[in-house]
Order: C-alpha cells, then structure tokens, then sequence
C-alpha cells in the first residue's frame, strides 16, 4: 500500500528563507518526509499560487530529504482564509473531484500546517469519511530543532482508543440507566431493548413510536428520552405532551395548531397550539391512533415540511419538533380499517419499539417495588419501608400468575401507594400485604375476589394460597349454602340433592363434616368465626 499525505502549505512554519540557513530550522512539510519509518509516496500540497516561490523550496528540500517522494500542487485560493464557510466549501470540492483509491493506497491528513479555520474544516471533512484518511501530526525535536521531530498518527476510529472506548461506554451506561429511572432492571429482553432506544434517541432526529398496554410507561419513557436529548444538548426547546384521546372535533385542531382570534365560536384569543410550543423541543402523541383523519393530515405535513396553518389563518407557522408517537392500538390494523392514514403511519414507523406489560417482566418487579417507594419517600417526605416478612408475601404474590398487572405499572403504583399511605410507623406489615392482596384480585377478577373474599373469613391467607384453584371455587359455594342453612343436615341436603337419593341411608351430615375436614373446617368455624374484609 502506497502512502499518500494532504497538506497546506505553512507559509509561515513551512518557510525559514531560501538561504542554506533554511535547513538549521524545523519545517514541517519537509520534516515528515525525513522519517525512515514513515516512508511516503505521494504529497498532495495545497497552496495558493502567491506561494509559489516559498512551494517551489518546499518540493525541492523534499527531493533531497526524500527522493523517492511524488509531490503534486493542488490549488487552494481562498479569498478569505479565514471565512469558515469558503475553506470548508473548497476543501470539500477537492475532496469530491479527488480520486481516492483505499484499496491500494493509506491517506493521511498533515494538521500541523495551515490557519485553525482550514485545520478545523480538514478534520471535520475526514471525521464525515469525505477524505478516507487519518489525521497526521508533526512536531520538532526537543534537543535540536534542526533534526528530524516526531510524528503521531491519529486514527478517528475512536473505539480504538481505550480511555475513549471507556468513557463512551461509561456515557452510555449512564444513559441506559437515565432511560431506566436508575431501576437496575433484570429483564435481558427489557435491557435489549432500552440499549436500541438509546442508541437511537443518541443518533436520529426522526419520529419514534412506542406501543404497548396501557400502563407499560410510554410518557415516563418519552420524558426521559427528552431529558437525555437536553443532556446532550439535541434539543433546546419544550416537551409537550397530550393525550390524543381527549381531542375532539375543533378542540383536536385548535390544541394541535392552534388557532387566529375568531377562527370559530369561542375563539376570543389566539391560540399556538402544541405543535408550536414544541418548536425546537420534542412533542408526544399519546394515542396516536384516537387522532382523526383530517389532523393527521395536518400532523404529516408538519412533520414533512416543519409548516402548518393554523386554524382560521392564511400565513403559515413554523415548528421543527422531534415526534414521539405512543399507542396501545395496532397501526397496522387501523390502516386497513381506513381509520389511520398509510402515509402518516409509515412516516412515524421509522423507529417503533413495543414495551413489554409488567406481567411480561416479573425479574423487574422487585427492583421497581424499591423505586416506588423511593418516588413515594420523594413526594410525601417520608420513608417508608416493608418488613422481612410482609416483603415476602407481596413479592410471592406479585411474581405468581395470581397477579396479572391488568394496568401494568398504575397498578403497582398505586398499590405501593395505597400500602405506604396505611403503614403505622413507617413499615409495612402482613396485614396491610394481605389486604392488599385482596384488594387487587377485587380490582382484577371479581370472581376471585368473592372466593378470597369468602375464604378469608374463616382461613388465614396461607391456607387459602395452598388450596387449588378448583378447590377453592367448589369450597366457596360449600361455605356459602353452609351460611344459608339452619343446620349442618339442612345444607347437607342441599348440597347432596342428588347423590343422596342414591344410598339407601343418606348420611349428609357425615358427608359434609367430612368434606370441611379437609381443609382444616368444622361448621362452628363457618357459622362463627369472622375476619375484618378489606375496604
């Protein structure tokens, strides 16, 4: 592989005069030709043509430090050096007519010669790949500035550099765990997926989409991700968030884009709208897919054209925001329905991420019990803590196929909360698990509730969690007749109906105790023992 280097000339580091004398000083041009073990082929010097002179001595004491070296002159005029937008404009019209050949040949970009302006663009032109090179820097010899100095080749692939590579994985260890809330979540899949966010929230400007359940935590998700945009200074403007399912009709207009002072009745004053409070900041759309046809059209163009008129209006508004678009819906559905335009939906499918339910996820459940009590501790001023015992039950219970987080995290939410809120001296008890336990299934299946509830009258919550679903449901009803009855015969009576007209002597008092017996019963503890049901 042949050894190519770009330079500009340093008409002032470059030129020590034309005398012999001129070989008692450094000059970076010709020094990079003097090392042994850098051999180059070819420079490409970049000057202007005023220059001339000072270039021609330069090629010249090249010639004898290294005569094996092609040195080319490629024009480099500009009429201001130090006009940021001219430099980078020629240097990019050399580096596209050049004919680069990286199959058989290393490039090289010299940055100890020309102004900080053409450096700067140099650097930024081979960092973009316009130039497939590596950056080249030179410097003299501390003991005889007369010698041959030292040169240092800086590779842009910065992940080879170990305290680079380390700092970057330490940024984004510290983003993933900013998306997480800090929760050191368990769930590899989960983990998977906030790495892809993040590297995309890091990389792209373009709409994301989050589906999921209701409750899985999109606004939560699309506040951090703004946040982490404001870190790393890629956005300057607001977050603004609404959720798409409480517009409606002019409202859903008027919200979005705003509206002139007397677009419609009621319309006393102007109006912004979001779309424009967004500007320069990130807009979420929660429940997309609630939004009517003509505000995704509207919504689509803004997107495509960063313009949109606002209700009532003749001039146009200006808004560039970053998308975030969150729904529980299929898109791909409501497309064939005719309810979701195709064109909006393949505008904001780009970058589509579903949150997993809690359910999905139950490693993680434990980790965000400590979050929300942390939350809770934040917003009440107060800390409050399980003891061994109570943490137990509630995390069994939590991680079984018992609780099936209908609401995802809402639910755990509010259950920690609701426990926090009830906990005497700032600790959480068994009661209070229980309680709550009873609660939730209530919230979550009716009819288990009934069955807890009933059980839980005359069982401890122990007992109830070893018995069969199956069980449990044929007990229910037993305990229910049992309470209808007068006695122990009457209920046998009835709950044998059947089978008894089959035995040549009924004994359903016999059958009965038996049955209760069981599971530990008498018809005493039926008819009389009591425990206080949960509000």
């Amino acid at each position: 592989m042949k050894n190519v280097v770009f330079g500009i000339l340093g008409n002032v580091k470059d030129f020590k005069g034309y005398g012999k004398k001129r070989w008692d000083s450094w000059r970076p041009t010709v020094d990079i030709c003097r090392h042994e073990d850098f051999k180059i082929d070819r420079f490409e010097l970049l000057y202007e043509e005023k220059f001339q002179r000072i270039a021609k001595t330069t090629i010249k004491d090249i010639k004898v430090v290294s005569p094996e070296t092609e040195v080319n002159h490629i024009d480099f005029s500009p009429k201001d050096a130090w006009d940021f937008g001219e430099v980078y404009s020629l240097l990019y019209k050399i580096s596209k007519e050049y004919k680069f050949d990286p199959e058989n040949e290393n490039y090289y970009i010299h940055m100890t010669t020309g102004s900080h302006v053409s450096q700067i663009c140099l650097f930024l032109l081979t960092e973009a790949k316009f130039i497939p090179g590596k950056l080249l820097e030179i410097s003299p010899s501390k003991i005889d500035r007369s010698g041959v100095g030292n040169y240092k080749i800086i590779d842009l692939d910065l992940s080879k550099y170990d305290l680079i590579a380390e700092r970057f994985s330490d940024e984004k260890k510290q983003g993933l765990s900013y998306l997480k809330a800090g929760i050191e979540t368990k769930s590899s899949a989960f983990n998977t997926l906030m790495e892809q966010i993040e590297k995309v929230a890091a990389n792209s400007k373009l709409p994301l989409l989050l589906t999921g359940n209701t409750g899985v935590g999109k606004t939560r998700l699309a506040s951090r991700i703004y946040r982490l945009k404001r870190l790393h200074r890629q956005l300057e403007g607001k977050f603004v968030e609404v959720n798409c399912a409480t517009l409606r009709g002019e409202n859903a207009m008027s919200t979005l884009f705003g509206h002139e002072k007397g677009a419609f009745t009621g319309a006393v004053q102007k109006r912004n709208g979001l779309l424009k409070s967004a500007d320069k900041g990130l807009l979420f759309l929660d429940e997309i897919g609630e939004l009517g046809l003509d505000e995704q059209a509207m919504l689509l163009r803004a997107l495509e054209e960063k313009r949109f008129y606002p209700m009532g209006s003749d001039n146009e508004t200006a808004s560039d925001f970053q998308l975030i678009a969150g729904t529980n819906r299929d898109l791909r559905v409501s497309v064939e329905k005719g309810m979701f335009r195709e064109d909006l939906f393949a505008r904001i499918n780009i970058w589509t991420f579903k949150l997993p339910s809690l359910a999905e996820r139950r490693e993680d459940i434990e980790p965000n019990i400590d979050f929300e009590l942390q939350e809770y501790a934040h917003h009440n001023n107060q800390s409050v803590r399980f003891n061994k015992e109570a943490r137990a039950k509630f995390l069994k219970f939590a991680l079984s196929n018992e609780a099936p987080w209908k609401n995802n995290f809402r639910d755990l939410n509010a259950s920690i909360s609701r426990m926090a809120t009830l906990a005497t001296g700032a600790r959480i008890t068994t009661e209070l698990v229980e309680e709550e336990i009873l609660r939730l299934k209530y919230l979550w299946n009716s009819d288990t509730y009934n069955q807890q509830s009933v059980l839980s009258k005359i069982m401890d919550i122990e007992q109830i969690e070893n018995i069969d679903l199956f069980d449990k449901i044929q007990l229910t009803e037993v305990i229910k007749i049992c309470r209808e009855s007068k006695s122990m015969s009457d209920a046998g009576r009835k709950l044998f109906a059947v089978t008894r007209t089959q035995k040549k002597i009924a004994n359903d008092t016999d059958r009965l105790s038996k049955y209760l017996s069981r599971f530990g019963l008498d018809w005493n503890v039926i008819q009389h023992k009591e425990k206080s049901e949960p509000d």
